[in-house]
């Protein structure tokens, strides 16, 4: 894929802790989105799809909550300021805008004046074009597991916010790469975004296969006592520091179960809200993680750890400037900085899939 990241060891062998937790290991690929240009034929997130000329691009024809957020931005509007963010980054005593900047700034502006005077239907009231998320082959992500000869999982989604938990409605496409011919070139996009954080920027992916252990919370009463039982950490002699004493299974939950960031696979990021099975519509069966979209790729306490060797100085840097946070490489937010994780049918992944905010 042209780069690597690597997931630093575990601080604890968990399973040498407790042998009981060694039959509820799941792998995981943490996909490790980097800023790039992907083209249609790389796995990426918010690149360019391979998208057949011939098929209609989808459209949300949802209801739409927040339809006047104030944030009147189209895709390209937010691309371009992220630009001058980080050109700004790179030469801070540069102008704040270019005249070229400046030139496309009044057109985008002359642009949505002429629109928002033409009256209803508001964009939000109209068909929305979804964006891209993310496209992933499954020559560089094994764990998918997509219907007949498909070898390519497209997600897509309508940037603002929908029922329930405000947050974007989303499209997933499973396609054979090999019978795409002409590539649908310059796709449709939105008017306007409800969020700055609902545009992915464009990524390459350095995927890593992993293993995870569940959440505490998804643990069995037994379990989780056990995880939460100090003594059991201090027989051991592994080492943990005594500031967890009076609750170990932070450490756990922080250091051990299961990694942030975009993922496929792997276990649920429980808390926000106790664990809640989603079962399939069609067939009842319990649906399993197949993508985590995450807010970041680690956090500023006890989950740093997970930043990988040659993200550490980054992620240890005592501060970054504003919107150029290394953790949030994809510039993407969903609910309150959480994670959406995609859910399919273990029986039939052409089964409807459904979400949920963690």
């Amino acid at each position: 894929m042209g780069f690597v990241r690597t997931t630093p060891p575990r601080p604890v062998e968990v399973t040498a802790v407790f042998p009981e937790l060694a039959p509820l290991a799941r792998p995981a690929i943490r996909l490790h989105p980097r800023p790039g240009s992907p083209s249609v034929r790389e796995s990426s997130v918010g690149g360019p799809l391979l998208w057949p000329v011939e098929e209609p691009w989808p459209h949300c024809e949802a209801s739409h909550l927040h339809r006047d957020s104030g944030f009147r931005q189209s895709p390209a509007d937010v691309r371009r300021k992220r630009r001058i963010r980080e050109r700004l980054h790179r030469d801070p005593d540069g102008p704040a805008r270019t005249p070229e900047e400046k030139a496309i700034e009044e057109r985008s502006a002359a642009v949505l004046g002429e629109r928002l005077d033409a009256g209803p239907p508001l964009p939000a009231d109209c068909p929305v074009p979804l964006l891209p998320v993310a496209q992933l082959y499954l020559r560089d992500i094994p764990l998918l597991r997509p219907p007949g000869r498909a070898d390519l999982l497209q997600v897509l989604w309508c940037p603002y916010d929908h029922d329930p938990d405000y947050k974007p409605a989303t499209a997933l496409f499973w396609r054979s790469a090999a019978t795409v011919g002409d590539v649908l070139a310059t796709p449709p996009e939105p008017f306007e975004v409800n969020y700055e954080g609902y545009v992915p920027q464009p990524c390459l992916l350095a995927p890593e296969a992993i293993t995870e252990y569940p959440n505490s919370l998804d643990l069995s009463p037994e379990l989780r006592q056990a995880v939460g039982d100090w003594g059991r950490w201090q027989a051991a002699g592994v080492g943990v520091d005594g500031s967890y004493a009076d609750y170990p299974a932070e450490f756990y939950d922080g250091n051990l179960a299961d990694a942030p960031g975009w993922k496929v696979g792997g276990w649920p990021p429980w808390g926000r809200t106790d664990p809640y099975r989603r079962y399939c519509t069609v067939c009842e069966a319990q649906m399993v993680p197949l993508l985590t979209i995450a807010s970041f790729e680690w956090d500023g306490g006890e989950r740093r750890g997970w930043a990988p060797y040659e993200d550490r100085a980054d992620a240890y840097a005592p501060s970054h400037r504003a919107g150029l946070d290394p953790a949030q490489p994809t510039k993407v937010e969903v609910g309150s900085t959480d994670n959406m994780q995609l859910y399919v049918c273990p029986t039939s992944p052409e089964h409807p899939h459904t979400d949920l905010i963690q």
